[in-house]
């Protein structure tokens, strides 16, 4: 049967019973999705509700699957044209620093907990200092980069592990060979200026950055399985959106839960004519 083209009711009043909704599957603001103990979805929004029959749906979807494999792989081809052609490559350098104090060759003093507590308070300031225009304007210099103390500031990033005294300078950039040049003379440039600043020699240079072969924010397979995801998803909203916003009545079943009143009687309608 297609679509009914005539019906015989019985005017009845409607059901005045609340509707036992069953267990909440999800709640959006004040949309609240449920299922009843018909096995109906319930979609409760500004004191509405609406019922779908969760077999219609299926079906839907069912009949909707080459729709949905269409939009699945149209998202799927721009991430990746996106990901391959138009997203610039990163490469990051990585200097790891310790603050350590060192020691005079003639004594006999050893490291101290006092000076384990005031290199981990200093690694806080010693970040900062690292990222100030007096370090990265003495680094822009020394290798005729071509960018400003600001520009430079963001492609640097300093952390630290907790309760260490272990600092680690990363630099991003466009090319691999130049983000490690950065991080390393940042690195050097900081530790003359901590040595004038402070009058101390407490940094110590532990790994020098290496150039890396392969961008650290492309992972390919990583895209790949992401905008298949999000192909899906957008897929099944694009199908259940065209599925709820249809309302035309397509069974008697669906006419007595719209209008509250039963069918007692239907005409199919065949493509040649009424029989």
């Amino acid at each position: 049967m297609s679509l009914i083209k005539g019906s015989f009711f019985e005017k009845k009043p409607r059901n005045t019973q609340k509707v036992k909704l069953g267990i909440n599957i999800l709640e959006i603001y004040d949309i609240i999705l449920s299922v009843n103990e018909q096995g109906r979805l319930v979609i409760r929004r500004d004191g509405s509700m609406e019922e779908i029959n969760l077999k219609d749906l299926f079906n839907f979807f069912v009949k909707k699957i080459p729709l949905m494999m269409l939009i699945t792989i149209f998202i799927f081809a721009v991430g990746i044209v996106y990901t391959m052609v138009l997203k610039t490559p990163l490469y990051k350098g990585d200097t790891t620093l310790i603050l350590v104090k060192k020691e005079d060759a003639d004594s006999s003093s050893s490291l101290t907990q006092n000076d384990i507590v005031l290199n981990q308070k200093l690694v806080a300031t010693y970040s900062e200092i690292i990222k100030s225009r007096r370090v990265l304007n003495q680094v822009i210099s020394q290798l005729k980069l071509n960018e400003s103390t600001k520009e430079l500031s963001k492609k640097v990033t300093v952390s630290n592990k907790s309760d260490t005294e272990i600092i680690q300078i990363s630099v991003s950039d466009e090319d691999p060979k130049r983000a490690a040049q950065i991080a390393d003379t940042i690195a050097d440039v900081f530790k003359q200026e901590v040595m004038e600043i402070y009058s101390l020699e407490n940094v110590t240079i532990i790994d020098e950055a290496e150039v890396q072969s392969t961008p650290y924010n492309i992972q390919l397979g990583k895209s790949f399985l992401l905008f298949f995801a999000a192909g899906l998803v957008v897929a099944g909203g694009v199908v259940f959106a065209i599925y709820y916003f249809d309302t035309s009545i397509k069974s008697s079943e669906e006419v007595e839960n719209r209008l509250g009143i039963p069918v007692i009687g239907n005409i199919p309608v065949s493509g040649k004519g009424v029989k």
